[in-house]
């Protein structure tokens, strides 16, 4: 127990050291691709990179996952997943090059945007290989060997599309960064993790593994027609520039739980199917995820939502994004009660309740495509943003659902960091109100918050958060 303890901690900082590399490195990125380049141009970006996704999915019928939740597996398992999903991911792949005029001549892509779907395409070839060794470390709980490989190729992708936007490259910056990326990840993964790829169909395997994986890859199918599918549809109704707007807004209001729930979500699926029958162990350990990730998410969220304004003002030329900051705020919002969904479906998938978690992915589903026609009609480019409000306040009922199965207390592990998230939101909003006027003094309302945070938490609730980072670690 103390070395799957010691593994599951190590597993998870590891991914939390990946995602915040990766967000400052995207940050940076950012900040030069947005200046850099126009907001059609990343419009075109998030509508390629949505094609993808969606032939991504098809690419997967749950076999993966399904290795990934048993508790042992035989070679003939592991030969069976690598050949139907070889099989399905060069289906995908040819049809998805035939159809690149059709593509093109839909969404009016330049012939840049060609080479970018293309480029993708072959990226999402190479990223398959990468499936049979990141599920050996991913069961081992040994997520810090894959980490160092998203870290090279983080790397990699960031440094290449700014040195290219710098050279003048444009959307070309993407195509290449891509392709080197996937090329990279692969020759590294099979470095870390080795496996000669085996050929075979194992039909009485198959049967078991899809008896878990159709329900579970049913539920990310879902949710690619609820996001991934709808970009395309926004990208047609509204434009690129809109769309542009739109996915700078999601991409910045999304970042805390990108970097928190995200690294939580891969490590908390397969430690969750560990325990799936030691209910005690699962209340504790449900429970301890709520306090920490409320910890993080609701500060980092709040004082995001907070000093946005200000770096758009005071960033050079970065004024251009103005127009989505009321956009963003809303995803601000979705994606802190959205975050508090994550932990409860993972638990669902890890004790097998895997049902209950598609029939919430179809509710989402068919809300989603309800409601954002609708209000995108009467509002314009905010009405995908408030349909993601509307939808992610169901967190409630997911917890609800998931007491039934697993008892646990959620109010008293978020109330104090609410509270104490809310008072360090009214010292920033003051700091930067008045002392913000340039991008040192923006520094200011920074440490002012987290001091803030910190005290109120310590005075008001008696909880020391260095004591608790402390504690963990025992």
């Amino acid at each position: 127990m103390d070395d799957l303890k010691k593994k599951t901690i190590l597993s998870t900082l590891s991914l939390f050291f990946q995602s915040g590399y990766s967000a400052v490195l995207g940050f940076a990125a950012n900040l030069v691709l947005t200046i850099l380049l126009s907001p059609q141009i990343f419009g075109i970006y998030f509508t390629v990179l949505s094609i993808i996704a969606i032939l991504n999915y098809f690419s997967d019928i749950g076999l993966a996952a399904s290795l990934i939740q048993k508790k042992e597996i035989e070679n003939k398992e592991v030969a069976t997943v690598f050949t139907v999903q070889q099989i399905l991911v060069l289906t995908v792949v040819v049809i998805g090059f035939f159809a690149s005029p059709f593509i093109v001549a839909f969404y009016k892509l330049p012939i840049e945007g060609k080479f970018l779907y293309q480029a993708l395409l072959f990226s999402f070839f190479l990223s398959s290989l990468k499936t049979i060794p990141s599920i050996f470390l991913e069961r081992k709980i040994k997520f810090q060997k894959i980490v160092i490989v998203q870290v090279v190729e983080n790397t990699v992708f960031y440094l290449s599309v700014i040195f290219l936007a710098l050279m003048g490259w444009g959307l070309n910056s993407f195509a290449v960064a891509v392709i080197l990326r996937s090329l990279i990840g692969v020759i590294l993964i099979y470095r870390i993790s080795f496996w000669r790829p085996k050929i075979g169909i194992d039909v009485i395997a198959l049967k078991k593994l899809l008896s878990f994986g159709v329900p579970f890859q049913m539920s990310s199918f879902l949710a690619l027609v609820k996001d991934d599918l709808l970009t395309l549809y926004l990208g047609k109704v509204l434009g690129f520039q809109a769309l542009g707007y739109i996915g700078w807004a999601k991409k910045w209001a999304e970042s805390p739980i990108r970097i928190i729930m995200d690294s939580l979500s891969r490590v908390l699926f397969p430690l969750f199917s560990r325990f799936q029958k030691e209910t005690e162990r699962l209340s504790r350990l449900i429970e301890k995820i709520i306090y920490y990730q409320s910890a993080l998410i609701i500060p980092t969220t709040l004082g995001l939502a907070l000093i946005m304004g200000k770096m758009v003002q005071l960033i050079p030329r970065y004024s251009k994004w103005e127009s989505a900051l009321p956009i963003f705020y809303l995803f601000c919002l979705s994606s802190l009660f959205s975050s508090y969904s994550t932990p409860f479906m993972n638990l669902l998938n890890g004790i097998g309740k895997v049902k209950i978690s598609f029939y919430f992915m179809v509710g989402w589903t068919v809300a989603t495509w309800i409601l954002t026609p609708i209000l995108t009609k009467f509002f314009g480019v905010f009405g995908f943003p408030v349909t993601l409000v509307i939808l992610s306040s169901s967190f409630l009922l997911v917890q609800q659902q998931t007491k039934k199965f697993i008892p646990f207390s959620f109010i008293k592990n978020v109330i104090p960091f609410l509270f104490s998230g809310l008072l360090m939101a009214i010292v920033v909003f003051v700091c930067t109100k008045f002392f913000a006027t340039n991008l040192f003094f923006l520094l200011i309302p920074i440490p002012g918050g987290i001091m803030t945070y910190y005290l109120s938490l310590y005075l008001i609730f008696k909880i020391n958060l260095i004591e608790e980072v402390k504690l963990l670690f025992k």
